[in-house]
C-alpha cells in the first residue's frame, strides 16, 4: 500500500506554448535527479500518475504532461487528414516540453495512447528517450492488422470513435459521464473503486465537453489512418526502438488474451526489452500503484 499524501504535494503546473499547441503539464520531484516523463492514456489525464509519482518523487525529476486533445493541454480542431493528432505531432509536443525544462534525453514512460505516443516518439527521436516502458498496449500496426470479432468486441472502441465527425463526438456527449464510467471501469479493470475521488472528478472535468471528445475521437481517427501511414513507413525503413525496454501489461486484459506483447515488442526493438505481467486489468498504474512504481524504479535505476 502507498500511503496516502495530498494530492500532488511538492508538484507544480506549468503551461508551455509552442507553435501551433500548448501543453499543460505538473513538474516535481528531486530536482538534480534524472528526468523521468510519464504520460497517460484515453480518457485520463496526468492525474492518472499521482500515486505512482509520490513514490517516484525522491528518485527522479518527475514530468507529467496532459497529452495534445485531452486535461488543460491544447484541444484544437482536427485537421482533414488529422496529422495535427498523430502520435508523430504528440511526441513532438512532449520533446518540446522536455527542451523546454531543459532536458535533452529522459527516460520515458506511457501507458495506453500514451504508450503509443511514447513508441512513436523512441523512433522519431531516439536521441532523446534513455529507456522507455510501454504499459499495456501491442504495436498498433499488430494490433489492427489481427482484428477479428474477439478484437473488436473487446476494442469497439476503437472502431467507433474514428467513424467521421460529428457522429461519434453526438453520441458520446449524449451521456459523457456515463460513457467516461463505463471506459474506466472496463477492459479488465473491474469497476472504478481504485480511482482516486481527485483523479475522478478531473476525468469528468476534463472529458464531458465538446471539445474534448473532440480530441479524443481525433486521436483515434489518427491511429487508423495517418499513424498506420507512419508504422508502415517506419517499419519498411527497417526502424525500431533502439534503447532498453519495459513492457507491462495486465493479466485480466486485452492486450494479455488476445496477443503476445512481449514478442511483439521484441520484434520492435533492436536492444533488450523485458516483460512483466501484473495482476490487473488495463489501468495497471491505478490499480497497482505500488508495484507500478517498483517495476519503474528497478527498470530506470535512479539512486
Amino acid at each position: 500500500m502507498i500511503a496516502k499524501k495530498p494530492w500532488f504535494e511538492g508538484f507544480v503546473q506549468r503551461h508551455f506554448e509552442f507553435a501551433g499547441s500548448a501543453v499543460h503539464a505538473r513538474v516535481g520531484g528531486r530536482e538534480d535527479a534524472p528526468p523521468l516523463m510519464l504520460v497517460h492514456g484515453f480518457p485520463q489525464t496526468h492525474a492518472m500518475w499521482q500515486r505512482v509519482a509520490q513514490t517516484l518523487a525522491p528518485h527522479f525529476r518527475l514530468v507529467l504532461p496532459d497529452l495534445r486533445g485531452y486535461g488543460d493541454s491544447a484541444h484544437p480542431r482536427g485537421d482533414s487528414d488529422h496529422a495535427n493528432y498523430s502520435k508523430r505531432a504528440m511526441a513532438q509536443d512532449l520533446v518540446r516540453l522536455m527542451h523546454a525544462l531543459g532536458y535533452e534525453r529522459f527516460g520515458l514512460c506511457g501507458h495506453d495512447r500514451g504508450a503509443r505516443v511514447s513508441h512513436r516518439l523512441a523512433l522519431d527521436h531516439p536521441q532523446a528517450v534513455e529507456k522507455l516502458a510501454l504499459i499495456d498496449i501491442a504495436p498498433t500496426l499488430d494490433m489492427y492488422n489481427a482484428t477479428d470479432m474477439r478484437f473488436a468486441r473487446a476494442y469497439y472502441h476503437w472502431f467507433h470513435l474514428i467513424q467521421p465527425h460529428p457522429l461519434p463526438e453526438m453520441m458520446i456527449g449524449g451521456c459523457a459521464r456515463d460513457y467516461l464510467y463505463a471506459k474506466l471501469g472496463g477492459w479488465g479493470s473491474q469497476g472504478t473503486a481504485h480511482i482516486e475521488p481527485e483523479a475522478l472528478a478531473e476525468y469528468e472535468r476534463c472529458f464531458c465537453r465538446p471539445d474534448a471528445i473532440h480530441s479524443a475521437c481525433e486521436d483515434y481517427r489518427a491511429s487508423a489512418g495517418i499513424d498506420l501511414e507512419h508504422d508502415r513507413a517506419s517499419r519498411s525503413a527497417g526502424d525500431r526502438i533502439s534503447c532498453d525496454t519495459l513492457v507491462m501489461w495486465g493479466q485480466r486484459g486485452v492486450v494479455q488474451a488476445l496477443f503476445d506483447p512481449l514478442a511483439l515488442w521484441q520484434a520492435q526493438c533492436k536492444t533488450k526489452v523485458q516483460g512483466l505481467a501484473l495482476p490487473a486489468g488495463h489501468f495497471i498504474p491505478e490499480e497497482l500503484p505500488a508495484e507500478t512504481a517498483a517495476a519503474l524504479h528497478g527498470f530506470f535505476g535512479a539512486g
